[in-house]
């Protein structure tokens, strides 16, 4: 992605900001998202910055915490990184080519994939993994979630070549290891989301001592009512420093129980009760990609390359992403509605 001006006077002040942040956080982040509102558009100005800027109004915001804590103890490198290609790459350029494109190819574009690595495939044929995020870019996707299976140490070559996008590696406590976050160390568009275990809680301290951005998930089923709303996770992730925390739901899990997970997670988000932000994965990346493109789509691909129903985990083998380009996918998984006639 080409280095716009907006771009550059963005970093330029994110930069500054972040040096700023120690000393004086309410003033200084305020700032931030004010100039994020001047350079935002549209249904985000409104849904997101503006929210987010009637929330830090509240001088007692467990927010402002998270942040000067994020600063002080984060590469900055990797705040800027992240933060860019996530907030400017993928919510704000990437997101003008994917309503250029849906309006053009007459298909929805999600603003994110979920993405299952295969380890063989990862070590055989990376150039398969290569494709699908070139032709993901081409389409203005920039945020890649990634779930392990097996050493997260393949993908980094990738990650690194795809500068301009986002990734998020799904992982067990036990994949954080010293060697993989040594390896890592020039990888500064990554973010792992890392399984919330208080028996393993080394990982995160691991994270922390090597000064990377990260997150903490939990999956949840039907019978997980009293894990969704007791807000244990989210206080635990906080105490290890997670700047957020997910509930990614089991593919056979209950709408009415992911319904429930959701309206938890934004009174959370809106109440400011934990100083890690919640987010739900399924609910939260719809209503993402509703704000971008006006009506939702959710994209999941399994490990073999099979994109999997978004609710009740079924998988059409025919929309395969080894097999064909994510586009043509996109365009029959996900057509735009056409219009009716008055």
């Amino acid at each position: 992605m080409a280095n716009t001006i907006n771009r550059i006077l963005i970093e330029a002040v994110v930069k500054n900001t972040l040096k700023e942040i120690e000393d004086s956080p309410e003033r200084s982040i305020r700032r931030l998202v004010d100039m994020a509102l001047n350079f935002s558009e549209g249904r985000f100005k409104n849904d997101f910055f503006g929210v987010a800027q009637r929330m830090l109004e509240n001088e007692n915001s467990p927010y402002y915490d998270l942040i000067r804590d994020v600063v002080t103890h984060v590469d900055h490198e990797r705040i800027l990184r992240l933060g860019m290609n996530v907030g400017f790459n993928s919510c704000t350029e990437g997101a003008k080519t994917i309503r250029k494109n849906e309006e053009a190819l007459g298909f929805n574009i999600p603003w994110a994939v979920f993405l299952h690595l295969d380890q063989q495939v990862l070590l055989e044929k990376p150039e398969l993994y290569d494709h699908i995020f070139s032709q993901g870019e081409a389409l203005g996707i920039y945020t890649w979630i990634l779930f392990e299976d097996g050493p997260l140490a393949e993908i980094l070559p990738l990650m690194k070549t795809h500068e301009d996008s986002a990734f998020l590696p799904v992982c067990e406590p036990e994949s954080v290891t010293e060697d993989f976050l040594d390896n890592a160390a020039q990888i500064y568009n990554m973010m792992p989301v890392v399984r919330y275990d208080e028996e393993k809680t080394a990982a995160f301290d691991l994270l922390r001592k090597k000064r990377y951005l990260y997150a903490a998930y939990q999956t949840y089923g039907d019978q997980d009512a009293e894990m969704l709303t007791n807000g244990d996770l989210f206080y635990s992730a906080e105490q290890v420093h997670a700047v957020l925390t997910a509930l990614l739901p089991k593919p056979d899990c209950a709408q009415e129980v992911r319904n429930q997970a959701a309206a938890y997670v934004e009174r959370a988000r809106n109440e400011q009760l934990f100083g890690t932000i919640p987010w739900e994965a399924w609910y939260d990346s719809c209503r993402v990609d509703a704000i971008i493109s006006g009506d939702a789509c959710f994209a999941d691909f399994d490990a073999q390359g099979n994109l999997c129903g978004p609710l009740n985990g079924s998988r059409e083998s025919a929309l395969n992403v080894f097999q064909n380009d994510l586009a043509q996918i996109l365009k029959r998984a996900f057509p735009k509605e056409k219009p009716s006639a008055d």
